[in-house]
């Protein structure tokens, strides 16, 4: 967890047919796959204009060649979840997967806007790095067989400068959302922001970058061929010693409510807000001066093929259920393409039965079997999915349009995140994201005869900053 694996050598420059287009392999593997698409880099610039209508593109509710997507509104207003899954991501061999869990006023838009636009960001800086490799091409491919292995200036392992061009492309793409969050001219996210889980699987290779709370979990089989579970990323909440060492640093605080002491949150230094449960995100610009940060932790790790499936899933799936019972669900569906829905349903009813007084968390999942196989077709069918088109699912998310955008509201500070009502000041008409809102807020009241309590806010309440107080 957390922890970078170095990468065995596989290949070194060789001579190809003059029909076949090589890319040096000069670092140990080819950066971006064994099987390079026809389709190139500008293609994909000009395709990007019309995001939803790339075909190996999903983010709703559905599956793909190697993969099936799922996410279920909870109990606390509009799901604020969002998740993607990008096969062809750059070449026919290699798959970007992530989950974006957003919170605060404007969660649902941050976790949107993230989801569209870092895969672009890492794909950017990916192909910058392939441009500088192949300007070196010639060199190394007239270097010895030593020198392939070794970098005869630095001495670094082909190998490990691999790990580190991936790991720089993580790092830059994280900070270039950020910034890209922190200048947007219409989505305010000074108290709203958004977790990352993100996978790139090259063939056997598995680059992951995280932030926040979400999770991602590995499906393999043991020495005795029996499927465990193997976490792959670390929840990056202030209870770890490390972040609230670095946040106290910052002069932010660090500490849990008295209703809930197991819950550490982060702090304003001046003032009891916003109680962020969270060490790391994109957005929440209102604490980034005070030890909160979006830089990912990074690891890479060695596909075998003892290793089935890979979940990706937000925090409303991790708090009531295991790692273990999670590769238990998706290993005992009835069909793969059913996976993540079958345990986005499973944490449902562990939500009712575990915390009846408590508010669902949204859920969102990805399930990617690293086989690449998928049921057949009629199989799909039953399921009723749909991957070409968005739809809402049984719990009535919001629909958004074709290009993934949606109304930006204005920020208002001064009110509690617990609460589930909101004023509108300006009396404006809602959008029909307020309004489906407001329509899930009525609902929830004839959810339960009990009062619904949250039972863990990502943020508990907006800070309130006076006039004289300048904007971080």
């Amino acid at each position: 967890m957390g922890g970078c694996v170095s990468i065995s050598s596989r290949s070194t420059c060789s001579s190809r047919s003059n029909e076949e287009t090589v890319y040096p392999s000069c670092f140990g593997i080819d950066m971006f796959g064994r099987k390079r698409s026809r389709k190139t880099f500008s293609d994909h610039i000009t395709t990007l204009q019309h995001l939803s209508s790339i075909p190996s593109r999903i983010y709703t509710n559905g599956r793909s060649r190697s993969s099936c997507v799922f996410t279920q509104q909870g109990r606390k207003g509009i799901n604020q979840d969002a998740m993607i899954v990008w096969e062809d991501f750059m070449s026919e061999d290699v798959i970007f997967c992530g989950v974006f869990d957003g919170h605060g006023p404007h969660g649902h838009l941050v976790a949107r806007k993230v989801r569209d636009t870092l895969p672009v960001k890492l794909m950017t800086f990916l192909h910058s790095f392939e441009s500088k490799m192949n300007e070196s091409s010639a060199n190394c491919c007239n270097r010895n067989a030593k020198s392939d292995v070794v970098d005869p200036e630095k001495g670094i392992l082909a190998d490990d400068k691999v790990d580190l061009l991936w790991r720089e492309a993580f790092l830059k793409s994280y900070k270039a959302m950020d910034k890209e969050l922190r200048s947007h001219p219409n989505l305010d996210c000074f108290c709203s922001g958004s977790t990352a889980v993100t996978i790139v699987k090259q063939g056997s290779n598995l680059f992951m970058g995280n932030i926040g709370d979400s999770r991602a979990i590995l499906g393999s089989k043991d020495s005795n061929d029996s499927l465990v579970a193997i976490q792959l990323t670390v929840d990056l909440k202030p209870n770890l010693p490390r972040e609230a060492e670095r946040i106290k640093r910052c002069r932010g605080r660090v500490f849990a409510l008295q209703d809930e002491p197991e819950v550490q949150r982060v702090w304003l230094p001046f003032d009891d807000a916003p109680g962020l449960a969270m060490a790391r995100a994109f957005g929440d610009f209102c604490l980034k001066e005070y030890g909160v940060i979006s830089i990912p932790e990074f690891s890479h790790r060695i596909l075998s093929d003892k290793d089935k499936f890979i979940v990706l899933a937000s925090d409303g799936v991790w708090d009531v259920l295991s790692n273990e019972e999670v590769v238990e669900i998706v290993s005992s569906a009835s069909t793969r393409s059913s996976a993540a829905r079958i345990l986005v349903e499973s944490a449902a009813r562990e939500w009712k039965t575990k915390y009846p007084t408590s508010k669902m968390d949204d859920c969102a999942v990805v399930c990617l079997f690293i086989d690449g196989k998928m049921d057949s077709e009629s199989d799909y069918d039953e399921q009723g999915f749909s991957s070409a088109t968005l739809q809402s699912n049984h719990s009535g998310n919001a629909v958004e349009s074709d290009d993934g955008h949606n109304p930006e509201p204005c920020l208002q500070r001064n009110f509690t995140v617990r609460s589930a009502e909101e004023n509108d000041p300006n009396n404006r008409i809602p959008t029909d994201v307020e309004a489906n809102e407001e329509n899930v807020a009525n609902e929830d009241q004839n959810w339960s005869g009990l009062e619904g309590v949250t039972r863990v806010n990502s943020l508990v309440q907006l800070p309130r900053f006076s006039e004289e107080r300048p904007r971080p």
